[in-house]
């Protein structure tokens, strides 16, 4: 079966949930529809339908004119088996001593690492990503400066890869969020799926605000792999969260964003470690400054 897309952009988070919503009563009408922040912090965002007949392009001109979006751009999908193709892409990563791979690879697992398993069809945090890639590998590196976590959190989780690797490295209890209320049940099957349910707990929370949260911190080591605009709005949570000598580990940062971060995070007494570059990202570790 054929399928189509129907891809657009607009300046704003309300104008594209705006044009999202109005998407849903076009004839035909979409299968799906996805509203996302550009990561460019141009502050557009990108308006998707997905469709199994071909979309009405007058009906798609007209919205974007009163929506003032830019012109919808229609593609047709060529058939492919997705869950096939998804495998095949997203072969084993290794980030340290990390091993991510799908339970498709299972039988690639090597000897003296530690396994991560995700779902092929999750690709979300899957390790390949710059981002992820580069909070497992600071991960990894503070581990081997002797750094023990004992209160850890995983803000915006996505598929809690990040938590699990905390909960391999250590015999701790790790808390892992996401607003996202799929992401969250994600983050729980892949829990499951590790042998780990019973030390992650999955919250679905904005930030820290979440009542189990405020009542586990001080803690001592916390990812947030979000965006810009979030991790600068975390910045002064983080520091009420974050023990003094604490550790936080920052990613979904554009390379020319890298900078900014910094700036922030050094205004609330969270100050550069160390960072790292991935093609276009940037990972920083950065630690809460004692009094």
């Amino acid at each position: 079966m054929p399928t189509f897309t129907a891809l657009t952009t607009v300046t704003g988070k309300a104008a594209a949930e705006k044009l999202g919503d109005a998407m849903e009563h076009l004839d035909p009408e979409p299968t799906g529809i996805g509203v996302f922040e550009v990561e460019d912090d141009s502050g557009l965002w990108e308006v998707g339908g997905y469709f199994t007949e071909s979309p009405d392009d007058t009906a798609l001109t007209l919205l974007a004119t009163a929506m003032g979006a830019n012109p919808f751009v229609i593609s047709e999908l060529p058939e492919t088996d997705w869950v096939v193709h998804v495998r095949r892409e997203l072969a084993p990563v290794e980030a340290g001593r990390f091993f991510v791979y799908g339970a498709h690879d299972a039988d690639k697992v090597p000897e003296g690492v530690e396994p991560l398993l995700i779902e092929a069809a999750m690709a979300f945090g899957t390790g390949h990503h710059g981002t992820t890639l580069g909070c497992l590998k600071a991960l990894d590196r503070l581990a081997e400066t002797g750094f023990q976590g004992q209160q850890v959190a995983d803000i915006g989780c996505g598929t809690a890869v990040l938590a699990m690797a905390a909960a391999r490295l250590w015999p701790i209890h790790v808390l892992a969020s996401d607003i996202d209320e799929v992401a969250v049940e994600v983050a729980r099957a892949n829990a499951s799926a590790n042998g780990l349910e019973d030390r992650i707990s999955c919250l679905e929370a904005a930030g820290f605000d979440h009542p189990d949260l405020r009542s586990a911190r001080p803690f001592d080591l916390v990812f947030a792999n979000i965006l810009k605009g979030p991790l600068v709005a975390l910045a002064p949570e983080m520091a009420n969260h974050l023990r003094p000598g604490g550790y936080a580990i920052l990613s979904g940062i554009l390379n020319e964003q890298a900078d900014d971060i910094i700036a922030v995070y050094a205004q609330v007494g969270i100050n550069l470690v160390s960072r790292d570059e991935i093609v276009d990202w940037t990972t920083l570790t950065l630690s809460r400054e004692l009094p």
